[in-house]
């Protein structure tokens, strides 16, 4: 379809104009925050206090290091951030340890799908932000998910390591004055979404202001409570906050033009008629919409995923009488591990180049987990009461 009267001007004022949106002035500055508390000493107390909670499991640093993607999520947001720190931080112990290097790649790289559920996800954000839908229900609701997402990966790593015959970090059970003394080195970290949630609920903070929030309350955390953060530490953390602000900003700016295009050629209209041809089922037409976006992630990136797709899928389930929030879950899940997933997975890339780990050793070894996680996805197209139970108890 042509379109002669459309200005040539069109899509550089559709990437400006999407870039004047308040409500995303929360994803640089949760960045930003997030790039701060991962240098101001909340990391090394996170892996203690995992270390602690989960040392007596087969595999004991494999299972720590999904308790700490969990912990990491109120902090660090993003998934490629949280496993290449953790591949620093404990993959070369782990491979130590006996563990092949395939699965230590697989299980850093795949525990880091928990960090964008958990808020304040950078997913949930744009999903938000994009499709008029609240974020503050969108950070209650990642919480129960994140936790099913935990176990399943939880039960599949202690299989693997008892094929494996990995031993656990701890021999005997944490004494409760050392999980006392964990909790409270870790506190703040874990206070920070809980901080997030009735900051929103209440009011008090608007998405883009709680983003402001979020930033003063690191650096109160690593100048005043920890004092671990330098100056160097600071001017680090700017420095990459720019770095990873400068990429994510760019793809929201040209999303625009897509997204104008795509309604402009009735593409989402195409798409329904084509998909309500398939099924009437709602919670059928939500799984085939899941698999399509599990399959899309093994070509695109994560973030372009819930960019592009957000303004085409969001009104045909919409129209189904969808829940925005229900739905926007699983969407955000199935997007999100095309962060782990060849060949393009930037995660993956990440932390298969710190530890060194072929791409096909990877991959053969993340087979359990990927499959494990599918079957979440597809769980919670069904038992929506699990995403909506939290948001419909604070909203």
């Amino acid at each position: 379809m042509q379109h002669p009267e459309l200005p040539f001007t069109q899509p550089a004022q559709q990437a400006i104009s999407q870039t004047q949106n308040f409500s995303l002035l929360a994803i640089p500055l949760f960045i930003l925050a997030g790039n701060l508390m991962n240098r101001c000493g909340i990391t090394v107390r996170l892996l203690d206090l995992a270390t602690l909670l989960t040392g007596r499991l087969r595999g004991g640093l494999a299972q720590a290091s999904l308790v700490l993607s969990g912990l990491m999520g109120g902090v660090s947001g993003s998934a490629i951030a949280d496993a290449a720190m953790q591949a620093r931080m404990i993959g070369g112990e782990m491979i130590a340890r006996g563990m092949s290097r395939g699965f230590v790649a697989g299980i850093l790289s795949f525990g880091a799908v928990l960090t964008p559920i958990i808020p304040p996800g950078i997913g949930m954000i744009l999903y938000g932000s994009i499709g008029n839908v609240s974020i503050g229900r969108l950070f209650a609701a990642g919480i129960l998910p994140a936790l099913c997402l935990w176990l399943a990966l939880a039960v599949t790593t202690a299989v693997i390591a008892r094929r494996g015959g990995w031993p656990p970090e701890r021999m005997r059970r944490a004494r409760p004055a050392e999980l006392i003394s964990a909790l409270g080195a870790g506190f703040w970290a874990m206070l920070f979404p809980v901080v997030l949630l009735i900051g929103l609920r209440s009011g008090l903070f608007t998405p883009s202001e709680i983003g402001a929030f979020a930033v003063f309350y690191a650096l109160v955390i690593g100048i005043v409570i920890y004092r671990e953060l330098t100056r160097r530490g600071l001017n680090e953390a700017i420095e990459t906050s720019l770095a990873d602000i400068g990429g994510v900003m760019l793809l929201i700016a040209l999303s625009a033009p897509f997204s104008y295009g795509i309604i402009l050629e009735r593409l989402p209209e195409d798409i329904a008629r084509a998909m309500l041809g398939l099924t009437e089922s709602r919670e059928a037409l939500m799984l085939l919409i899941a698999l399509m976006v599990l399959a899309a992630g093994f070509f695109i990136d994560a973030t372009i995923l819930i960019i592009m797709l957000t303004p085409i899928v969001l009104p045909i389930m919409h129209g189904m009488g969808a829940d925005p929030v229900h739905f926007g879950m699983v969407f955000i899940i199935a997007a999100t591990l095309g962060n782990f997933t060849p060949p393009v997975g930037a995660a993956m890339y990440a932390v298969c180049a710190i530890l060194r780990v072929p791409v096909g050793e990877y991959s053969r070894a993340s087979v359990p987990l990927f499959l494990a996680l599918a079957l979440v996805v597809m769980a919670l197209v069904f038992m929506p009461g699990l995403v909506l139970f939290l948001p419909n108890l604070l909203y």
